[in-house]
């Protein structure tokens, strides 16, 4: 059986790698939108209730979009789900028209509970209206205007308690073939192999199952893992992913509070020996 060891600090984890692997679900040019930041960790109350994201325009028309609300949650077997969540929130304004070149700032208050027990995370969503913006072509023509909506991006709102903290335990290790997957902070959004080419091949590696029985979210890509086994061949195997090395696996690794639980699959490039102790700990 394998065994596991976890040390006890995720105080608090880093949240910059998000920017790299939020969901961009448009065009993948995506040049004609700009929001940032693309993550806001918000307090119950206070000053720190409220985050301010901007909306650039750097496309080559006037960009009329709007938002919308929705609280991530994760199901039993870890799937991200997302329900409206409007109410969570004043957002203003919650639609608006940017110039070209221009930007607007898109303010958004946290009116939900002020004693809520564990952190809540949202994506604010910001999508291009269907709206033709060019009098040109709106005068040149009789027919209704039907264009397609041209870009959607998603911002992750954190919502925390004062003091909230994160309490992150190994559920299981167990070693077994991974194949690499394209990281993302959302796992609702699905890479697919371009065509004509073929999928990584799978090779030796770990299934690693955590919990965060905490108040708070942890993001696994804030520590470095640091892996102690023993190969199929006897031989002492160690090694130490980085922070960086974690994201491009993994993706940013968002666990849910209260409980949550995630898998992942981590290569190890050696096939681990499953009848002897496997230790994982994640460190600074």
């Amino acid at each position: 059986m394998a065994k596991f060891q976890l040390n006890g600090l995720f105080s608090r984890l880093r949240v910059g790698v998000i920017a790299l692997f939020l969901g961009i679900m448009a065009s993948t040019a995506a040049l004609a939108m700009r929001v940032s930041p693309m993550v806001s960790e918000l307090t119950t109350s206070g000053s720190g209730a409220v985050a301010r994201v901007e909306v650039g325009n750097i496309g080559a028309s006037a960009l009329p979009f709007e938002t919308k609300i929705t609280r991530i949650d994760f199901d039993e077997a870890g799937n991200l789900v997302e329900t409206p969540a409007d109410e969570d929130f004043i957002v203003f304004p919650p639609q608006g028209l940017v110039p070209v070149s221009g930007r607007q700032v898109v303010r958004v208050q946290w009116i939900g509970r002020p004693d809520i027990p564990t952190s809540q995370a949202y994506y604010l969503w910001v999508r291009q209206l269907p709206v033709e913006t060019d009098p040109k072509k709106i005068e040149g023509s009789d027919a209704a205007v039907s264009i397609d909506i041209l870009y959607t991006m998603k911002s992750l709102i954190v919502v925390a308690p004062p003091g909230a903290k994160p309490d992150v335990q190994v559920v299981s290790l167990e070693p077994m073939m991974v194949a690499p997957q394209a990281p993302s902070v959302d796992p609702s959004i699905k890479t697919e192999t371009p065509a004509g080419e073929k999928p990584p091949e799978a090779q030796p590696g770990l299934k690693v199952v955590v919990t965060n029985k905490g108040d708070r979210y942890a993001l696994m890509s804030g520590a470095k893992w640091v892996l102690t086994a023993t190969d199929t061949g006897g031989n002492p195997f160690e090694r130490t992913y980085s922070g960086e090395e974690i994201s491009q696996t993994v993706g940013v690794g968002y666990l849910p509070p209260a409980g949550g639980k995630r898998t992942f699959q981590l290569p190890t490039g050696v096939a681990l020996d499953p009848a002897k102790p496997i230790e994982l700990r994640f460190t600074r």
